[in-house]
């Protein structure tokens, strides 16, 4: 008798800790959001009136998740998107890759005709995008991300509190609004900012899509356990910043799957390839254009799951044998 009810004694001990410890993690998550929240500025993006058609991003196939990411720019009175990437994530091997579009690749535009592939977002919104990379590249996206870099600093300090390691070939200043020197140093937020902007040199947009690039791998490299302990924070700062379709409990899952999936160090692609493009003058001005079908190729061979690659590859040496 007396054991039973030291057993059940024990029993509601147990459920009352579990039951304190879920309360206290839902305060917790609720208390770092409003402080997101609180991080937060007015976003341009709040203020667009604009009506788009509905995204219909592809459902996710064996674990492959696409997610289109645009920059927005308040400084682009035409509405274009300022940065176009595609990040890729493998559920799987937890591997993560990233593909940087050109704003100027010449690209067919459903119902537009022939322009830069960044025009794509001011006549349609993401829905548009998406429909223009599936119609040009045959690749489908699941989720879109538009992104107001008033928020980068915000989030890049979360994400990486100590800062970012670089080296500047020169002096970066004309339309950044600060002036970086040149060296090696340590680069938080706003500097962070200004790194990922600048284009005024010889490389022109090409150098600033290899620093975005560059950065987004170094900060990924950094995401560990705190990272994942800020989620909430990093949410509420997100909210005011980003327009997304992807639910929070896929991004905690791609989260926690970078945290302890031991994932490697990000893979970059850039789009158009190498010896793959000319400069063109056109009637939009100056563009990029490309040859569709060894991008196209070099896409498809870098988003592909290597796993799939050995099977396939098992399963030809076994038709080939039998």
């Amino acid at each position: 008798m007396k054991r039973s009810k030291k057993s059940r004694k024990w029993l509601r001990n147990l459920f009352l800790a579990f039951a304190l410890v879920i309360v206290a993690g839902i305060i917790y998550g609720v208390y770092q959001y409003n402080s997101g929240l609180a991080m937060a500025d007015d976003s341009h993006l709040k203020d667009n009136d604009k009506m788009y058609d509905p995204f219909e991003g592809a459902d996710v196939q064996f674990g492959q998740i696409n997610v289109l990411l645009m920059g927005s720019d308040a400084r682009d009175e035409d509405g274009r998107s300022d940065s176009l990437m595609i990040a890729h994530y493998d559920q799987t091997t937890n591997d993560v890759k990233l593909v940087s579009i050109m704003r100027d690749t010449y690209v067919d535009i459903p119902g537009h005709g022939m322009n830069k592939i960044n025009a794509a977002f001011a006549f349609g919104g993401p829905e548009l995008v998406r429909k223009t990379i599936k119609q040009n590249f045959d690749i489908d996206v699941n989720y879109y991300a538009l992104a107001d870099f008033k928020g980068f600093p915000k989030i890049i300090d979360l994400l990486a509190p100590d800062g970012i390691e670089v080296d500047i070939p020169y002096e970066m200043s004309y339309g950044i609004g600060m002036t970086l020197h040149p060296g090696k140093q340590v680069l938080h937020g706003t500097e962070l900012l200004g790194y990922v902007r600048f284009r005024h040199d010889r490389l022109s947009d090409f150098g600033r899509v290899e620093r975005q690039q560059e950065v987004l791998t170094k900060v990924k490299e950094q995401i560990g356990v705190s990272s994942l302990m800020n989620l909430p924070k990093l949410l509420g700062v997100a909210d005011s910043y980003f327009d997304t379709n992807v639910d929070n409990k896929t991004i905690l899952t791609i989260g926690k799957g970078i945290v302890n999936g031991k994932s490697k160090g990000m893979e970059t692609l850039r789009i158009p390839v190498a010896d793959s493009y000319e400069d063109k003058r056109t009637n939009v001005g100056d563009v990029l254009d490309i040859n569709l079908d060894k991008n196209k190729q070099a896409l498809e061979e870098f988003l592909s799951s290597k796993e799939n690659e050995t099977d396939d590859a098992s399963s030809s040496e076994s038709n080939g044998s039998n």
